[in-house]
């Protein structure tokens, strides 16, 4: 008898996406997006802009107060003598210090490794073997939203791996990757697990709190229960989108990219003994890792805790080692599978591994040289500071109701996240202002927290000033080659819209029902 699995039977084919106006609205948002010129070219056109922009406004006089300087805010021109020597001078550091480049650059050398020996589909076999196909979506933005705690691995680990895990189920990869970057990115502020964010937030909100009471603290989880809660809701929205509207409207869009050959649909045969045996040497070496980890980080005087003691603090060594733990958790068990697999025969095989996967991004660099130059220019001219200052003010003057100024705060928030992609640089502008004035109408710094964590979070999916957008764009290319910006903000913006109004009634909802936001975190101020 012969022991040879019979092959898995072809998935049913998706639904075609209904052509109502929905629809149609998306495909026309695709078209529009996908006339914008290229991602590269578009930081070009946009730092163009803001240095006229810049020069323009210098001149003028404002009224609001940065609360970085507490002095009125300035637009520095970018257009001046000055401002060009340092924008020249600085050029080649601003690459290079761009914060993406060097995460996606080391976490993937790691990846690649464990993917150029075959370790990660080994694994995707053994996990699509005990996961039903109806249940890969919410799995997958379980996961997303559990990588906050890892700071930015989401993006460049979670995402691309949303992709190959839809493509070896027999859905459509871009489907995974839209998943992928919701869970992640659209879902940002959502997470059962506290992480250096929480600390990081609670220290601007009590420095806003402090400008009208000196006295008050303010708990680095006041907002735990809520994201926790948050959680789920995310997890349920993301599911139904990508089942009910993204996938049906996907299958329309062939994949026709060439895939890499360790993608070829015959990674779904059955392993043989000697790679059965391969994975489970390269799971005990990742297990060696965690755990060689956690007896590291265990004892009181570790040097992976912060000077308080903490571990997921901002300042810990351990946070701060995310992206090195990443490239040696995956480098590790994919040396170990590719030496025992016989996929890799020498050092030879390892360090061609790495080559091939920094080749794939030769592209990003493109895109993230330009991004990185653009993203300097808008910092230095203060325009987003502007913009977020004058939003802030407008809101503090129409003094709305204590419900309505609270989804005020969200949208508000919302809006100049489509400019400023980084949460804490946002809370730094936003914090001085909106805390103080909702604490005199009598609205609790915790709840305000929260209410900027749901703004932040839900439009981090649709703007390509996201700083991690272009590599999304990437990934979705290595599967659909005409894949551009208006193709991915098309494939997001039913993820954005629902999260924004689902997740503002939620706080709502949550509000009246008194549920606690979190530790020590009352509604109400006094």
């Amino acid at each position: 008898m012969s022991s040879k699995q019979p092959e898995q039977s072809p998935p049913p084919p998706l639904p075609r996406a209904p052509a109502g106006w929905a629809s149609r609205a998306l495909d026309a948002l695709e078209k529009a997006g996908n006339r914008l010129p290229d991602p590269a070219l578009l930081f070009v056109v946009l730092a163009a802009v803001v240095v006229v922009l810049s020069a323009a406004l210098a001149p003028l006089q404002f009224a609001e107060i940065d609360p970085r300087t507490k002095q009125p805010i300035q637009v520095q021109s970018q257009l001046s003598g000055k401002a060009i020597t340092e924008f020249l001078s600085a050029m080649v550091p601003t690459f290079t210090g761009f914060h993406p480049l060097g995460v996606v650059l080391v976490a993937l050398l790691g990846v690649g490794i464990a993917e150029h020996s075959g370790f990660i589909n080994a694994g995707l076999k053994k996990l699509l073997a005990i996961t039903p196909r109806a249940l890969l979506t919410p799995m997958l933005i379980l996961v997303a939203i559990v990588s906050h705690t890892a700071a930015d691995a989401g993006y460049v680990l979670v995402i691309p791996l949303g992709a190959v895990i839809f493509q070896a189920a027999g859905r459509h990869p871009l489907a995974g990757i839209a998943a992928a970057f919701a869970g992640v990115s659209g879902g940002f502020s959502a997470n059962f697990i506290p992480s250096s964010l929480d600390p990081l937030l609670q220290g601007l909100t009590q420095a806003g709190a402090g400008i009208l009471d000196p006295e008050r603290a303010v708990n680095p989880l006041c907002n735990w229960f809520f994201c926790s809660a948050s959680s789920l809701l995310v997890m349920g929205l993301g599911w139904f989108i990508t089942d009910r509207v993204i996938e049906p409207r996907l299958a329309r869009t062939p994949v026709d990219a060439a895939p890499e050959p360790e993608q070829e649909p015959q990674r779904m045969a059955a392993l043989t003994p000697r790679e059965a045996r391969a994975l489970w040497l390269g799971l005990g070496a990742l297990l060696a890792c965690v755990a060689s980890l956690v007896a590291a980080s265990a004892p009181a005087s570790s040097p992976l805790r912060a000077p308080s003691g903490e571990l997921t603090a901002s300042a810990a060594p351990l946070m701060r080692a995310i992206v090195p733990l990443i490239f040696l958790f995956f480098l590790v068990p994919g040396l170990v599978y590719g030496y025992a697999s016989g996929a890799f025969k020498s050092h030879r095989d390892v360090i061609g591994g790495m080559s091939k996967t920094m080749s794939t991004m030769a592209y990003y660099l493109v895109m993230a040289f330009f991004a990185a130059q653009f993203i300097y220019l808008f910092n230095k001219s203060n325009l987003g500071a502007l913009l977020a200052l004058k939003g802030a003010g407008a809101l503090k003057a129409m003094a709305l109701p204590s419900t309505v100024t609270i989804v005020g705060a969200i949208l508000l928030t919302a809006a100049v996240n489509l400019l400023i992609g980084s949460a804490s640089a946002k809370w730094a502008l936003l914090a001085p202002i909106l805390v103080p004035m909702l604490m005199s109408l009598g609205i609790s710094p915790e709840l305000t927290q929260a209410a900027y964590r749901v703004g932040d979070s839900t439009t981090n999916i649709i703007t390509p000033l996201m700083v991690y957008f272009p590599l999304v764009v990437v990934f979705c290319q290595k599967y659909v080659k005409s894949t551009g910006i208006g193709t991915l903000v098309a494939l997001m913006v039913p993820y954005s819209l629902t999260f924004l109004t689902a997740w503002s009634l939620f706080l709502l909802v949550y509000w009246q029902l008194g549920l606690p936001l979190g530790l020590d975190a009352p509604y109400v101020y006094p």
